[in-house]
């Protein structure tokens, strides 16, 4: 059973390097980070986790219909490559690499402009940086320590209400995964071809019977 090291479901691979989740050292959790969309406090709406009770047809059923949210046709984050490159191409090149950098780098997780998240490398090098900008919670973006694109999750509308769903694309726009988040504890995994992998409780992920397949840090 492999323990999953990395946040967001990224898979890293760099120009000529490839950094396997055991190397890569940061926290798992839903995006960049929760932002209220006003200064009231909303309530928590816990959501009992059933899987183990429930019987084999209701989970298909529940996977078929998360499936169809997020890759049906009335989903508006399921971008074709061009459809991911008119949307994106603001995003290509962060102009303020340098200073984003120095933020993620020291610690800073936000300012008056946007999130920001760090990824290191085993020995502590800051290998990406994430940014999520206070006018548009709907992209994270993934850059080098260069300023150039790597990854994006894209969020359903609703965010950061749940439910909501999200898809990461690499910077030429290939999908590279998808997840329904149902609360914060709970979240729904599915591969580019829209195939169930498990679903996450807190630290660990089960799948369709019920077999821990996996975990994760920092819940």
């Amino acid at each position: 059973m492999k323990k999953i090291l990395a946040s967001l479901f990224l898979i890293f691979a760099f120009a000529g390097t490839s950094f396997g989740f055991e190397e890569i050292f940061v926290e798992e959790k839903p995006p960049v980070a929760e932002t209220e969309t006003n200064n009231t406090q909303k309530p928590v709406v816990e959501v009992a986790f059933d899987w183990f009770e429930i019987q084999s047809d209701d989970k298909a059923k529940r996977i078929n219909e998360y499936r169809e949210i997020i890759f049906g046709e009335n989903s508006k984050i399921n971008l074709s490559k061009e459809e991911f490159k008119k949307e994106l191409s603001k995003y290509k090149k962060d102009t303020n690499f340098k200073h984003h950098y120095m933020l993620a780098n020291n610690g800073v997780t936000e300012d008056e402009d946007a999130k920001y998240n760090p990824f290191y490398y085993k020995n502590g090098t800051l290998v990406i940086y994430a940014i999520m900008y206070n006018n548009d919670i709907h992209h994270a973006l993934y850059y080098n320590p260069y300023g150039k694109l790597y990854y994006v999750d894209i969020t359903s509308d609703n965010y950061p209400d749940y439910p909501y769903y999200s898809m990461q694309y690499d910077r030429k726009g290939n999908l590279k995964s998808a997840i329904y988040f149902v609360s914060h504890d709970i979240q729904y995994m599915y591969n580019t071809q829209g195939d169930f992998i498990g679903v996450w409780y807190k630290d660990k992920m089960y799948n369709g019977d019920g077999k821990e397949i996996s975990t994760r840090e920092g819940w």
